[in-house]
């Protein structure tokens, strides 16, 4: 069986095309979803999340720092996304608490990772985790969030106008 080198590039993109921190947020968003919903320990959480099938492909310094980070600094999390909600916090499914801690942490500590990949990559976990219109409420919290935490890279961002509410 002959392979043309051309085959592979109509191929859709697969998972293993996804980058080290991209895996590593999915990752962090699996161990927030243990805290969440079983307030399991973070040392449990981490220990049971390394020996998931490709882990080692995921950035694991990244992955501590955002499970770490956001179960330590959770209450401050919250109370700035708490404004944002249109909803109590605790009626939050699991998911989207959890890509809010993701996308909120990144935008206070990850100052290497430009606002709209945070946003971007969290509208992704959403899209794959979440619920139907999931994605859309993450949106709705996250960029205004954005604008708070980050306002003079998101100013200089090109359409940062056009987002505005």
């Amino acid at each position: 069986m002959s392979t043309s080198p051309d085959s592979s590039a109509n191929k859709p993109r697969k998972a293993a095309d996804k980058s080290a921190r991209t895996r590593a947020r999915e990752f962090a968003l699996q161990a927030l979803y243990q805290h969440l919903v079983g307030r399991n320990p973070v040392d449990d959480i981490d220990a049971f999340t390394r020996d998931l099938s490709g882990f080692h492909k995921c950035d694991s310094l990244h992955f501590d720092a955002l499970v770490r980070g956001c179960i330590e600094q959770a209450a401050e999390l919250d109370a700035l996304i708490a404004p944002r909600l249109d909803r109590p916090l605790a009626e939050l499914s699991p998911i989207e608490h959890g890509v809010l801690w993701i996308g909120t942490f990144e935008f206070r500590q990850c100052l290497d990772v430009p606002w709209r990949v945070v946003l971007n990559e969290c509208i992704e976990l959403a899209k794959s985790f979440g619920g139907t219109d999931g994605h859309k409420f993450v949106n709705g919290v996250l960029h205004p969030l954005a604008e708070q935490l980050r306002p003079a890279e998101v100013a200089a961002s090109p359409r940062a106008g056009g987002a505005r509410r």
